[in-house]
């Protein structure tokens, strides 16, 4: 993937940045050294918060990692519906065979 990035035009790279893809753009170590640097520190802001709250309900969500060239945005995880757990529950007790 990197070396089609790096076959891009400048051109094509600044188009690609005005659509607000991060990961298809180039970046160098230093970017990537920076990305990981804010991603820890929104974490310890996180953790913080988390801590400074009296009720679990309260807490916001984990913060989203910097995207980075090569991956895409994270997926939400599936909500277990109550129809979903009910399968579940009968293919852990032997409803699959």
């Amino acid at each position: 993937m990197t070396a089609l990035r790096n076959e891009l035009t400048p051109m094509q790279l600044a188009e690609q940045a005005d659509r607000g893809e991060p990961e298809k753009g180039r970046w160098s170590q230093q970017e990537q050294l920076i990305a990981t640097a804010v991603d820890a520190i929104r974490r310890l802001e996180w953790v913080l918060i988390c801590v400074n709250t009296e009720k679990k309900s309260k807490r916001p969500d984990p913060p989203e990692p910097m995207r980075r060239p090569g991956a895409g945005p994270r997926k939400k995880k599936a909500q277990l519906t109550e129809k979903s757990a009910d399968k579940l529950l009968k293919l852990l007790q032997g409803g699959a065979a």
